[in-house]
């Protein structure tokens, strides 16, 4: 019983690293500024506020809807997603592999939720990377460690499930 909860050591892991960076990027970094260039200009250690989504989407949004939109939805998400990580009904549709990366969208999920819930809508981002004008833009938005946690579970869910279904076509 206790290893279908075994994924959610990464859930907390993610959801601790995450907090404690923010704690100390709001505490130390005033909003808005550079405190750090690494690597040339490749990498920046900053304070930014995101009151929208991925790529500022939904900045302008009424208030009512981005508490349903930024808080709501996504509070129901992980729990559908967490439901899925320790249900043995999920067991044959999901591997382990893929219950400890929607263990890491659960982790980034919850992450950015506590700045929803607690800082006002306002995520806090700190880390910026040099883009070099790809898809035209010279720097990726700025991001937390909630976000790569994210992006990077998500990635290997996608590729976990294209190797699945390999598998099984084989």
């Amino acid at each position: 019983m206790r290893k279908r909860y075994l994924p959610f050591i990464l859930t907390a892991a993610i959801i601790l690293l995450d907090q404690i960076s923010k704690a100390v990027i709001v505490h130390f970094i005033p909003e808005g500024s550079v405190a750090l260039r690494l690597f040339g200009d490749f990498l920046w250690i900053c304070h930014v506020r995101n009151d929208a989504v991925a790529f500022s989407f939904g900045a302008d949004f009424p208030l009512w809807v981005k508490y349903i939109f930024f808080i709501g939805l996504p509070l129901v998400l992980m729990v559908v997603l967490s439901w899925c990580v320790v249900s043995r009904r999920s067991d044959s549709e999901i591997t382990p592999l893929q219950k400890w990366c929607l263990a890491g969208i659960v982790g980034g999920g919850i992450g950015n939720l506590i700045d929803r819930i607690f800082r006002s809508l306002r995520v806090v981002d700190w880390i910026s990377t040099y883009n070099g004008g790809l898809f035209g833009m010279e720097r990726f938005p700025t991001y937390n460690i909630a976000d790569a946690a994210v992006v990077i579970s998500v990635i290997i869910l996608i590729v976990s499930l294209f190797v699945s279904e390999r598998r099984k076509s084989k």
